[in-house]
């Protein structure tokens, strides 16, 4: 593991990361490839299918993406988007992540699919992006952002690093603008967190480091759909997990999807894809 020093909040979030339980449950349920949310057709959708369309959605967001595209997915997990990103763009990807247990199955996976040529898995935290200014044409995120305990700084991090007339993309679970965030303590908790982002803040956020916004595809019915995809996963695949993720920890995970579910219902949380660009 690594000996670098990282905030509490960052630090509370690589070590539940790095936990046997979460790192297989995540492999094992959510898809295989990702740690993100979906774009569902349909409520029984699997998983690794509307994970896969959310990223082509993403890519959609971009002016281009070719061999000569330089992107870095901050909080990319198993490197999932990357590899998929990388497979059919031929682009280069760095994935920036917190976990070194992700990491180390992401580049097992890159070198598997033979991709490890076209992505770098660094381990790092992205409010600390340690590449020069303007190095990306796309700076990428999904639903990392939100285990960051200074949000301000990971945009301001990520404006540094982009490129003129580049791509800012990205997506996280939020609250909503006018959100009492009272509702949200069962999920603050859940996460270790004090707070949400929501789609006031990170409008604010980046257009105080230089950044246009382009679009926000607002899509607060995938969240609730997503984590109740989740939950009915992980309850029809308990006796598989057996051995590899605790009991404890699956009671927590359905506790916590729950809470997902049912603040996505009433109205307390959203999710989207934001797009911004950076003048050139």
């Amino acid at each position: 593991m690594s000996d670098k020093k990282y905030s509490n909040d960052v630090e509370v979030a690589r070590s539940y990361y790095n936990s046997k339980d979460a790192d297989n449950f995540y492999y094992m349920v959510w898809g295989g490839e990702d740690l993100h949310l979906g774009i569902y057709q349909t409520e029984d959708e699997d998983i690794y299918t509307a994970s896969r369309r959310a990223i082509d959605r993403m890519a959609e967001k971009a002016d281009k993406i070719d061999a000569n595209t330089r992107i870095i997915d901050l909080g990319g997990g198993f490197a999932g988007s990357a590899r998929h990103l990388a497979r059919k763009y031929g682009c280069q990807v760095v994935v920036l992540n917190l976990s070194e247990a992700e990491n180390e199955r992401g580049r097992k996976m890159n070198r598997e699919q033979n991709l490890d040529h076209l992505i770098d898995v660094i381990d790092g935290s992205f409010d600390d992006i340690p590449y020069e200014d303007e190095s990306f044409d796309i700076v990428w995120s999904e639903d990392a952002i939100l285990h960051s305990d200074d949000r301000d700084k990971v945009i301001s991090e990520a404006a540094r690093v982009l490129k003129p007339g580049g791509r800012f993309i990205f997506t996280d679970p939020m609250q909503t603008d006018n959100c009492d965030e009272e509702v949200l303590q069962p999920i603050y908790e859940r996460i270790n967190l004090s707070s949400l982002g929501s789609p006031a803040f990170y409008r604010k956020a980046c257009k105080n480091y230089g950044l246009k916004e382009e679009e926000f595809e607002e899509m607060a019915d995938q969240l609730t759909t997503h984590y109740y995809r989740v939950l009915k996963e992980t309850e029809k695949n308990e006796p598989r997990l057996e051995g590899y993720v605790s009991q404890e920890y699956i009671d927590n995970m359905k506790k916590g999807l729950r809470h997902w579910v049912n603040g996505g219902k009433e109205g307390h949380l959203t999710w989207g894809i934001f797009t911004f660009s950076k003048e050139a």
